[in-house]
């Protein structure tokens, strides 16, 4: 872990996180050996679930934990320090995507994407999904 300063700081490759606090940004790297390289252990929701909000916080499930919000990416940086600057969140975590090709090794060994993993942008629009042609 190393402090990066006062201004947002997006992670720039797998397995690297960008942590607010304090108005502080830092950036976090997952070691070697804190994450398995199954296609569900090797994803970087799944090694802060693991290594961060269920050791640290004690947050066994991300779906139901009054505790836990999500903010789309699309939303930027910006916004996790205005939650946590106005005191409405203690911490913010930023992750890297999901890249295409771990979505298809999730999907090739039949398990689902974890909580928090699932926003994908741009988003199609619903009526060429179900619109009868």
């Amino acid at each position: 872990m190393e402090e990066v300063g006062h201004l947002p700081q997006k992670p720039s490759m797998l397995h690297e996180f960008s942590m607010y606090i304090d108005k502080k940004w830092y950036r976090l790297v997952a070691q070697e050996g804190t994450h398995t390289h199954d296609p569900i252990g090797v994803l970087d929701v799944t090694i802060l679930q693991n290594n961060v909000l269920d050791k640290l916080f004690g947050i066994k499930d991300p779906r139901t934990d009054k505790r836990v919000d999500f903010v789309g990416g699309i939303r930027g940086l910006e916004e996790l320090m205005k939650r946590v600057d106005s005191g409405e969140m203690a911490v913010a975590f930023a992750l890297y995507p999901v890249t295409i090709q771990q979505l298809f090794d999730i999907a090739d060994s039949g398990n689902v994407m974890p909580p928090k993993s699932t926003w994908f942008e741009p988003k199609l629009r619903d009526g060429l999904l179900t619109h009868t042609i």
